[in-house]
C-alpha cells in the first residue's frame, strides 16, 4: 500500500502538511509550558510574599504572635481556594480544609542523626489534592525556632494558574491554525513555482513532438539543466537516425533504378516487359514504405508555402489536356506533415485528379477543429463506393486503360495514416471523385 500519491505536486503538499502541523503542533506546547511556567512562577512569588507574612507572626522561641495572626489572616485568604498553615511540634493553626504537605516536623526529642532544624531555611513547592479533592499548588518554608522547626504553608487553587493559561491557549490555538493555513497556502505557491519549470519542459518536449520546435531550451535552472541537455542529445540521437534511414532507402532506390531500367530496355516490345514495370513500382512502393518507417512526425508543413507551387507543377504537367486547377487555400495553416511527404502525397492526388478529370480539378483547404482538411476534387468518372476501400490497396488499378502503376492513392493514405490523420473518398458535388485528407493542425508561431 502506497503512503503517499503518485503525484510529486501531492508528494509536497503532503510533506509540507504533516511538517506544518507537526511544527506547529510542537509550538503550541512550547508555549504553553513556557505559559503555565511564568503563571507559576507568577503566583508562587505570592505565596512566597504570605510565607513571609505568616514568618514575621513566629517567634525565634518558636511562639506564634496570634494578634498579628489574626491581623494577617484576611490577607492571607484573600479567595476561595487561597489557605495558609501554620505546623509547630506541639500544635497547628490554619485552614481547616489545607491538603497534608510533605512530612510531619520533627519533635524536640529527636532520635540519632542530624537535627531536623539543621541546615538552611529553604522553600520547597507542593502539588496535591484537598479534603474535597480539587487540585490545589502549595509553597512551604521550615523555619528553624529554639523549640524546634516550624513549617508554614501557604497554598493556592490550580484554578488560578490553569485557567490563565486555559484563557490564552484559545486565542494561541486560533493564532496557530490561522498561521497553518498561511503556511499551507505559502506551501502550495512556492510548489507551484517550483514545478513550473518542470512544466515548461513537458510542454517544450511536446512542443518537439508536436513539430513546433526542434530542441528543449537550454536555460533551465540548474537541477533541470542536465536533463535538458539529454533531451536535446536525444533529439538530435534521433533525427540523425532518421536521415540514416532515409539516406539509405534512397542509396537502395539508386541502386536499383538503373539494372531495372536497362531491363525494361532490352525488354521493350517483349510479352515480359509488363513484369518489369511491375517490379519497378513494387519496388518504389516498398521503398517508399521503408523511407515511412523512418520519417519524423515532428516535421511542419505551412499549407500556403506547400501548395502553391504544387498546384502550378501538376498544371504545368498536365497543360496539354487543358484541365485547370482551383486552389482556395485558408491561410496561417500548418500541418505536422514532412514537407516532402506532403508533396509526395497531395502530389499524387492531384496527379491522380487531373488524369480523370474532364475540366476542372480543385483543392480545397480549412481549419476543422485540431485537423485540417484538404480536398482534392475532379469532375470525372469518380470511383464507385463499393470499389473505394480496394482503390486505395497498393498495385491496384481501376481503369486499365490509363497509365499508372495504382500506388498512388495507397501511397497518400499510409502517409496520411502515418502523420495522425486519414484519407477518405467520396462523390464529388456536381459529379466526380472527391479525395480528402485530414492531418493535426499545428499553430504557427
Amino acid at each position: 500500500m502506497k503512503l503517499l500519491p503518485s503525484s510529486i505536486q501531492a508528494r509536497m503538499l503532503v510533506l509540507a502538511g504533516v511538517c506544518t502541523l507537526v511544527a506547529l503542533a510542537l509550538a503550541g506546547l512550547l508555549i504553553a509550558g513556557v505559559l503555565a511556567r511564568l503563571v507559576t512562577q507568577g503566583i508562587d512569588r505570592r505565596l512566597d510574599a504570605e510565607l513571609a507574612l505568616v514568618a514575621s507572626t513566629v517567634g525565634d522561641d518558636g511562639t506564634i504572635d496570634r494578634p498579628r495572626l489574626a491581623r494577617l489572616q484576611a490577607a492571607l485568604e484573600a479567595g476561595p481556594g487561597w489557605r495558609w498553615r501554620i505546623q509547630t511540634p506541639t500544635e497547628r493553626f490554619g485552614s481547616d480544609d489545607m491538603p497534608a504537605a510533605g512530612p510531619e516536623p520533627a519533635r524536640p526529642d529527636h532520635g540519632p542523626g542530624p537535627r531536623p532544624d539543621a541546615g538552611p531555611d529553604r522553600v520547597r513547592p507542593i502539588d496535591g489534592h484537598d479534603r474535597t479533592g480539587e487540585r490545589m499548588h502549595a509553597r512551604q518554608l521550615r523555619v528553624r525556632t529554639g523549640a524546634g522547626p516550624v513549617l508554614l504553608t501557604a497554598a493556592a487553587p490550580s484554578d488560578v494558574i490553569e485557567r490563565p493559561v486555559r484563557d490564552t491557549l484559545v486565542p494561541l490555538l486560533v493564532t496557530l491554525a490561522a498561521l497553518g493555513l498561511l503556511l499551507g497556502a505559502a506551501a502550495l505557491i512556492q510548489i507551484r513555482l517550483g514545478l513550473r519549470p518542470v512544466r515548461r519542459l513537458r510542454d517544450a518536449v511536446e512542443a518537439i513532438r508536436a513539430g513546433r520546435a526542434h530542441g528543449v531550451d537550454a536555460g533551465q535552472p540548474a537541477e533541470l539543466r542536465p536533463l535538458a541537455e539529454e533531451l536535446n542529445a536525444l533529439v538530435r540521437d534521433n533525427d540523425a537516425a532518421l536521415a540514416a534511414a532515409r539516406s539509405s532507402a534512397a542509396n537502395l532506390a539508386h541502386a536499383l533504378k538503373t539494372p531495372v531500367a536497362t531491363l525494361a530496355l532490352e525488354l521493350r516490345g517483349d510479352p515480359r516487359e509488363k513484369l518489369v514495370d511491375r517490379i519497378d513500382a513494387t519496388i518504389r512502393h516498398h521503398l517508399a514504405r521503408a523511407r515511412l518507417a523512418a520519417i519524423s512526425t515532428r516535421a511542419t508543413t505551412r499549407l500556403d508555402a506547400a501548395l502553391e507551387p504544387l498546384v502550378q507543377v501538376i498544371a504545368r504537367i498536365h497543360a496539354g489536356r487543358g484541365i485547370g486547377i482551383d486552389a482556395d487555400i485558408a491561410p496561417d495553416l500548418a500541418v505536422a506533415i514532412d514537407p516532402a511527404d506532403f508533396d509526395e502525397m497531395l502530389g499524387n492526388l492531384l496527379d491522380n485528379a487531373m488524369r480523370h478529370a474532364r475540366s476542372r480539378t480543385t483543392v480545397r483547404a480549412a481549419s476543422e477543429g485540431r485537423t485540417v482538411r484538404i480536398t482534392v476534387t475532379d469532375d470525372g468518372p469518380g470511383i464507385a463506393a463499393a470499389d473505394r476501400a480496394r482503390a486505395t490497396e497498393a498495385g491496384v488499378r481501376l481503369d486499365e486503360r490509363s497509365d499508372g502503376h495504382g500506388f498512388g492513392l495507397a501511397i497518400a493514405r499510409e502517409l496520411a495514416n502515418l502523420h495522425g490523420g486519414a484519407l477518405v473518398l467520396e462523390d464529388a458535388p456536381g459529379g466526380g471523385l472527391a479525395a480528402s485528407v485530414t492531418l493535426p493542425r499545428l499553430n504557427i508561431v
